[in-house]
């Protein structure tokens, strides 16, 4: 029979004597308040083996008594509840040093057997560093159950350094939910590198990963230093990695159980410090019965599984999705939008082939292409419809322009060396070469408009943040 004494705090009445008969009846003794102070008065005396408490309550936040709680008694495991069913009240929760977050509404059964653990576990585990810096900036969103989950298994892995295995459907968010397990986690202050397999040519993925040495290979004039040394001291997400060919599998697998690789072309092995995260959209396990990907590799990435859902799996989050878009669009210049009852009604009878993305993409057309400031239904349907609209053809004239500046550029510096080839490793050299005219002159086209720009290349937003803070490139900013 459990044994243990339970201290409550929850102001809402019916839940204190839902837990309490529950609790009870398992065989804990439970004693419960509607208020921080005496809930606190409890601790201070010594009592309860076990606290399970609100976030918000009348008297003071739970996130700021839990602190308190762990340096008066660091043994007292802190069970915390919320019905701000939100990604940040689970990594808050972490943070602070709570045992376990359970989002309102909770399972009883979950929820007891969350105490037995917890009341059986050593007293000597060390609650994970508290953080100061704005929590807030995160765009995880949705309240559905199959993304409580996603947040609560995130909570525990901030904090670990275990290799995480991410799988869903295109346009899901994987690489968000990558970005989130380094900027929240242990390794937040080192690099956070991503490399998506299925845009690498085969035979460049090994040199990508590992670097090369000087002469290694034809074209490799310099050492190269490959994503691993790159993301040394922080993580690195390897995106699409079912698309991996199997030379690659095999060196990664030499790291995975090794802590170390060696360059291409080099003999000396260089140790790794590096958290790996994988992705995939596709089917791992028939990939190894076709014997397309390595089975003992698999084993070693899929470490901590975790599957994003389709966005047709949870389409109770489309109105904080569609809000959370446009709050977004607004914070990029784009005009402030709200959307009726009735448009979130048609919209949550989509079905998403395009799952998050897709309806991201929807918000930002929304946005700016729509004068009313309230979207309604028939809007969305028309949007839904069919595809985006062109402006009178303006897409079309801006690629074409975008094209001739990228010619006219290539053919500049074709012309330096007028008396023979360039340098080997050309590859790399265009694309260097290339990437900065090209990202001015979709940003020029666009006025400086970084979501309209981003979606005429065909990149993530952030990717073309990034690019414009690591090229220090000056966005124009008239005509948002």
């Amino acid at each position: 029979m459990p044994t243990g004494s339970i201290l409550i705090a929850d102001d809402d009445a019916a839940i204190r004597t839902v837990l309490n008969q529950a609790l009870s009846r398992a065989g804990y003794e439970v004693r419960s308040t509607g208020n921080a102070a005496t809930l606190w008065r409890w601790i201070s005396q010594g009592e309860g083996d076990l606290v399970i408490t609100d976030v918000v309550m009348p008297d003071e936040n739970a996130f700021d008594l839990i602190p308190r709680i762990r340096k008066l008694r660091p043994d007292l495991p802190v069970i915390v509840m919320s019905a701000q069913n939100t990604f940040m009240t689970a990594i808050r929760a972490s943070e602070r040093g709570a045992y376990e977050y359970l989002p309102k509404p909770f399972d009883l059964k979950e929820l007891i057997g969350i105490v037995g653990r917890a009341l059986a576990e050593p007293k000597d585990k060390k609650p994970p560093p508290a953080r100061s810096e704005d929590l807030d900036s995160i765009p995880l969103v949705g309240r559905s159950p199959a993304m409580q989950e996603i947040y609560r298994v995130l909570a525990r892995l901030m904090q670990t350094d275990l290799t995480v295995m991410i799988s869903g459907e295109s346009g899901t968010g994987k690489e968000l939910v990558a970005r989130a397990l380094h900027d929240y986690g242990k390794r937040r202050a080192g690099p956070f590198v991503a490399i998506n397999m299925a845009a690498i040519p085969r035979d460049l993925i090994e040199s990508e990963l590992f670097g090369h040495e000087k002469g290694a290979f034809t074209g490799a004039n310099a050492r190269f230093s490959g994503r691993f040394e790159q993301a040394e001291g922080g993580t690195l997400f390897l995106d699409e990695i079912g698309d991996m060919p199997m030379e690659a599998q095999t060196r990664l697998l030499r790291v995975l159980q090794q802590g170390e690789y060696m360059t291409v072309g080099g003999r000396t092995p260089i140790k790794s410090d590096v958290r790996i995260i994988a992705a995939t959209n596709k089917d791992l396990r028939l990939l190894i019965q076709q014997g397309l990907f390595r089975e003992d590799l698999f084993f070693r990435l899929n470490v901590v599984p975790l599957r994003l859902p389709p966005l047709r799996e949870r389409l109770e989050d489309i109105p904080d999705l569609i809000r959370h878009f446009f709050a977004q669009a607004q914070r990029e210049g784009l005009p402030a939008k709200r959307i009726d009852q009735e448009a979130i009604e048609r919209l949550m009878r989509h079905r998403w082939p395009g799952n998050v993305r897709e309806l991201e993409n929807l918000a930002r057309r929304l946005a700016a292409l729509y004068p009313q400031e309230t979207i309604t239904a028939a809007v969305v349907d028309a949007e839904l419809a069919q595809p985006a609209p062109a402006i009178g053809g303006q897409e079309s004239r801006v690629e074409e322009s975008l094209a001739a500046a990228v010619e006219r550029h290539l053919a500049a510096y074709f012309a330096r060396f007028a008396n023979g080839l360039p340098p080997a490793g050309l590859y790399h050299r265009i694309l260097r070469e290339v990437e900065y005219p090209l990202l001015t002159a979709a940003l020029a086209a666009t006025r400086g408009n970084q979501i309209r720009a981003a979606d005429l290349l065909g990149v993530n937003r952030n990717t073309l943040r990034k690019k414009i803070r690591d090229l220090d490139i000056q966005v124009f900013r008239g005509g948002q």
